[in-house]
């Protein structure tokens, strides 16, 4: 079994979206996505969390992130295909702005 990383991106950072919801909102959707992780069930290695911000390091300057991830799961498929497939009908894809979901293969770290 092959393990993906996945990122949730979105126009609107976590903490934005989550300092704008009313706590049945909150509640609302918590409960989508648990519905969606019931379906998906063994193929969630980790469910993941919101992200921060966050930095971006380069030739050794420290500078504010600009990453548009807000959230990641971790999870397990046969193949790329079969990954894509558990997040068809996620409740992410209905956050407003244009979210989107990408898949990431783990590779196994050579030599290993």
């Amino acid at each position: 079994m092959k393990k993906f990383l996945v990122l949730y991106r979105s126009p609107v950072s976590a903490r934005e979206q989550m300092a704008g919801a009313t706590p049945e909102q909150m509640q609302a959707g918590m409960q989508a996505w648990m519905t969606w992780a019931e379906r998906a069930g063994d193929a969630i290695v980790d469910l993941g969390s919101p992200l921060g911000g966050g930095k971006r390091i380069a030739g050794g300057s420290v500078s504010a992130g600009d990453s548009d991830a807000t959230g990641f799961s971790i999870v397990q498929a046969e193949s790329e295909d079969a990954a894509a497939e558990l997040f068809r009908d996620h409740p992410h894809l209905g956050m407003p702005g244009g979210s989107s979901i990408e898949i990431i293969e783990l590779l196994p770290l050579p030599g290993s």
